[in-house]
């Protein structure tokens, strides 16, 4: 194997995306050098080119992995070489997906099973993570008991849940993990092309994305009469942070994947938090080694589906105008792929 690959590089902030190449790594103590064949583009990929959040450049992005293990680290037992992955990546060059082999870790990893292609699990692995740490996480979530855990019961079963943005990466993951977790009902919002694709999630009611809070809720009230006590904004925009603010009942979660434009003195004990996707920060460690643990079976029996994908041309490469088109808002209900050993 080659020393070298090929990587798609960010070599300054605010810079242009370049092709270039870097030493292939090799894997340490509970890690796993994996042969990327797919890699998911996140909306993270491209906003992050303005912020001052990545500390050392020049930077490769991307989070969602899918590929064949090629070595195994000391440590490293349940994996064998040839394997076929997902993975959630790590904010380090090393460990991220727009390159042609990068590390993984092994708690954050786990095996496609035979139903699925590289391309459909490459799309899991970051908006899975980030709509189980906002429904579960205790610090940075709703601290809803997970479904997996012991004495979780029917501790959701009958209590709604409203999701925005239900047809998104997130969204979609949210509204399998709400029926898994026994939430009804499981009211989301779309676009209305976007109505079969996200009941075929599990999502029990849908509206159009546009109605206003006002709207909504009178929508909302006929369907049930329960407080909604628990918002997942999946888009997190202001104007759709409005929104969910209007729906939530005193003492209720809105769960947010930005940062919060709502204020939580404008009272009735509501709570906001913003989720972090990110399994290797420790607040996240041990409930996201929990569900990677039952990843490979939940793809495997139908428990979640992954999202729908459209593959990019041209390798790495594509991944540049893939990301543009996400900023231009010309992507809906479907996930990007990358193809990175197709770089020419």
């Amino acid at each position: 194997m080659s020393p070298q690959q090929k990587a798609l590089v960010l070599p300054r902030k605010q810079g242009n995306f370049e092709l270039s190449s870097r030493s292939i790594p090799s894997p340490g103590a509970g890690e796993l050098l994996v042969k990327i064949q797919s890699a998911a583009l996140n909306p993270f990929d491209y906003k992050i080119r303005n912020t001052d959040y990545v500390p050392h450049y020049p930077v490769v992005l991307g989070m969602d992995i899918a590929g064949i293990v090629e070595e195994l680290g000391e440590g490293v037992h349940n994996f064998r070489r040839g394997d076929r992955v997902l993975a959630h990546g790590k904010f380090t060059n090393d460990f991220t997906a727009f390159q042609q082999y990068a590390l993984t870790v092994a708690s954050f990893t786990a095996k496609i099973p035979a139903s699925e292609s590289f391309d459909s699990a490459a799309t899991v692995p970051l908006g899975l993570d980030t709509a189980v740490v906002g429904l579960y996480g205790d610090q940075l979530g709703a601290s809803i008991t997970p479904p997996w855990e012991e004495g979780a019961g029917d501790h959701e079963s009958k209590k709604p849940i409203v999701i925005l943005g239900g047809s998104s990466s997130v969204g979609a993951y949210t509204i399998q993990l709400a029926r898994l977790s026994g939430f009804y009902p499981i009211i989301t919002t779309a676009s209305p092309s976007n109505e079969e694709l996200v009941k075929g999630y599990g999502a029990t009611h849908f509206f159009d994305r546009n109605l206003s809070g006002k709207q909504l809720l009178a929508a909302i009230s006929e369907v049930t009469d329960d407080p909604i006590k628990l918002v997942y904004d999946a888009i997190s925009l202001p104007e759709t942070q409005s929104v969910a603010w209007e729906l939530l009942a005193d003492n209720g979660t809105l769960v947010l994947t930005l940062p919060a434009s709502v204020k939580e003195d404008e009272g009735k004990g509501r709570r906001v938090v913003t989720t972090l996707s990110y399994p290797h920060t420790p607040e996240n460690e041990e409930l996201c080694s929990s569900s990677w643990a039952r990843v490979e079976e939940w793809l495997s029996d139908g428990t979640i589906k992954p999202n729908k994908y459209e593959v990019l041309p041209n390798g790495l490469e594509g991944i540049i105008g893939g990301l543009e088109r996400m900023k231009l808002g010309q992507v809906s209900g479907t996930k990007l792929v990358a193809h990175p050993q197709q770089t020419q």
